[in-house]
């Protein structure tokens, strides 16, 4: 298995930054294109357990506007040509806070599709543990 091929990372980052846009622009229709439209699909957010593509939209609907953020870090791990991990280090714009978002993504025939993430905050009390 060939690992973090060039064009296959690319590929994954261009996703990445879609969602990135769609989130700053709160884009719900991208966000849900980005997720693989599939019961088996997993996000597990700050606040929120969803299983199935339908749950993702239905919160996806339900969010107003996202925190704005900056970008601390990206991590993408590309594993052969159909399989990734991207990772995202974030801070929450005027509040400090750390986040972390990890998605794993599949090519599927429809292209590159998030089949589940991962979406944290760091607690006030770690900051201490917080490294730029």
């Amino acid at each position: 298995m060939q690992l973090d091929d060039p064009k296959i990372h690319a590929e994954v980052r261009a996703v990445f930054d879609r969602y990135e846009a769609a989130i700053a622009a709160n884009d719900t229709a991208t966000l849900d294109a980005i997720f693989w439209a599939d019961i088996r699909t997993v996000r597990f957010g700050v606040t929120e357990i969803l299983y199935g593509h339908d749950a993702i939209r239905a919160f996806r609907s339900s969010v107003a506007r996202y925190a704005a953020r900056t970008t601390r870090k990206v991590h993408i791990v590309t594993f052969g040509p159909d399989f990734a991990a991207t990772h995202l280090e974030y801070e929450r714009v005027e509040t400090g806070l750390i986040g972390r978002e990890t998605k794993i993504m599949a090519r599927m025939a429809e292209g590159w599709r998030v089949v589940s993430a991962h979406v944290s905050l760091l607690a006030p009390a770690d900051a201490g543990l917080r490294k730029k």
